[in-house]
C-alpha cells in the first residue's frame, strides 16, 4: 500500500533506539525526511543518517528548552510529529519509595517533553493547515500498574492531553492520535537496567523468567516488535487515515482483555 508520505518531513523524539529508531527507519523507507532528536545517537541512527534522509539533532528532551531546539532545527515545514521519548522505571519498592524527584522526572520526560515538542511544532503545522501528531502512549494509561506507578500516571496524562488537543486543532487540519503498546522488544524492557533486570534483582527471578511471564500475559504469547509499532505510527501519519483523530490504537498482542 502506498501511504503517500513521499517527500514529507517528520520530527521524531527519542529516535536513537527502540520504537523511535524503528519509526525513523520506516519513515525513511517511505521517502520521508526525518529530523531525529535524541540525547545521544546510535549506530542504527547513524546508518540511517548516512542515506541523507535523516538529520540527527543531539538534544536532551528532558530539558525545558530541548524540544524547542529540535523543532527549530527542523525548519519551516513539519508534516509529522512523533512524540516517542520516555522512560518506564520499575518501582519494585512500592509507592512509598517513589520520591518527588522521581515522580517529576518521569512526568517531565513522558508528558512534558511531548507537550513542549507539540507546542513548538504546532505553529508550523497550523501555518500550512495540515499535520499529524502521533504520541507513543502505553496500555498502562488504561491499565495502571503499581510496579510502574509514575509511568502509568504519566501515560494517562499523555492520553488525556492528546485527546483534548485533537478537539482543538482537528478543525484546523491537524490530527492528533496515540499508539499504546503493551510489552515491546526494546531496551526499556530487555536492556541493562530495564524492567526485566530491575524486577529480577528485586524478586530473585531470572531476567528471562520475568520476560517469559510477561509474554504469557498476551494472547499471542510474545512481545510486540518495534517495527510493528512503527507500522501503526506510519498509518496514522498518512492521509489514508485522514478522518482518524483523537484515537488511541492499542498494539499489545491481546494483553488487555476488555473492550
Amino acid at each position: 500500500m502506498d501511504l503517500g508520505l513521499n517527500g514529507q518531513v517528520a520530527v521524531v523524539t527519542g529516535a536513537s533506539r527502540g520504537i523511535g529508531l524503528a519509526v525513523v527507519r520506516a519513515l525513511v523507507a517511505e521517502g520521508v525526511t526525518v529530523h531525529a532528536g535524541a540525547r545521544n545517537s546510535s549506530p542504527g541512527l547513524e546508518e540511517l543518517a548516512a542515506t541523507g534522509n535523516v538529520r540527527v539533532v543531539p538534544v536532551d528532551l528532558g530539558e525545558a528548552s530541548g524540544p524547542a531546539r529540535l523543532i527549530e532545527a527542523a525548519g519551516d515545514r513539519i508534516d509529522i510529529l512523533v512524540n516517542n521519548v520516555g522512560s518506564a522505571p520499575a518501582r519494585t519498592g512500592g509507592f512509598l519509595t517513589v520520591t518527588d524527584e522521581e515522580w517529576l522526572a518521569t512526568l517531565n520526560l513522558n508528558l512534558m517533553a511531548a507537550v513542549r515538542t507539540t507546542r513548538s511544532a504546532l505553529p508550523v503545522m497550523l501555518a500550512r493547515g495540515r499535520g499529524s501528531i502521533v504520541s507513543i502512549c502505553s496500555v498502562n494509561a488504561a491499565l495502571p500498574d503499581p510496579a510502574v506507578i509514575d509511568y502509568s500516571a504519566s501515560k494517562a496524562a499523555l492520553a488525556g492531553f492528546s485527546k483534548a488537543l485533537s478537539k482543538e486543532v482537528g478543525p484546523k487540519g491537524i490530527r492528533v492520535n496515540t499508539v499504546s503498546p503493551g510489552p515491546v522488544e526494546t531496551d526499556l524492557w530487555l536492556g541493562e537496567g530495564g524492567v526485566a533486570a530491575t524486577v529480577s534483582e528485586a524478586t530473585g527471578l531470572k531476567p528471562q523468567d520475568v520476560i517469559d511471564n510477561a509474554a504469557r500475559t498476551t494472547v499471542t504469547g510474545r512481545f510486540s516488535r518495534p517495527a510493528e509499532i512503527a507500522d501503526v505510527v506510519l498509518l496514522l501519519s498518512a492521509d489514508r487515515t485522514a478522518n482518524v483523530t483523537g484515537a488511541d490504537i492499542t498494539v499489545d498482542g491481546g494483553f488487555i482483555p476488555t473492550w
